[in-house]
């Protein structure tokens, strides 16, 4: 089910707490994830369920590494990263763009859905898109 996109700083700035994917709650929070996700596809690449409403460490977020498909990410976590640049990031949540500090390569682990534990390299755009979801489930606006 779609849900209605938060835009209060004050409740995005809150830590998420962790997520199990084998919660219905939790399972339910990222469904609604993704649809609201792919309703505001042309405006929007990834999102984290604080912006949903929910302070759960659970991300979405289209890869373009696996044609374009929704990715969900249970309790993510950057564990190596290396490459470091300066960017421009919108947000769906605020108005406008603000700069951003980024790393071009991350390793991240985290849970699928069926809650098993994956470790996987990104590059790039893809690298980004997550490093800003996982910043929002850590309440770091840009």
């Amino acid at each position: 089910m779609q849900r209605p996109i938060v835009t209060s700083i004050p409740f995005l700035s809150e830590p998420s707490e962790d997520a199990d994917p084998t919660n219905p709650a939790d399972a339910a929070i990222a469904a609604n994830l993704v649809d609201t996700l792919k309703a505001h596809r042309g405006r929007c690449v990834g999102m984290a369920a604080n912006m949903i409403g929910e302070r759960r460490r659970i991300i979405a977020f289209v890869d373009e590494e696996l044609d374009g498909l929704v990715t969900v990410m249970f309790n993510p976590t950057v564990m190596h990263a290396d490459g470091p640049y300066e960017t421009e990031e919108g947000c769906l949540s605020l108005d406008g763009e603000r700069p951003a500090r980024r790393w071009s390569h991350i390793d991240v682990t985290y849970l699928t859905r069926r809650g098993r534990e994956r470790r996987i390299s990104l590059d790039g755009f893809t690298a980004q898109i997550v490093q800003h979801e996982i910043d929002h489930c850590d309440g770091t606006i840009i």
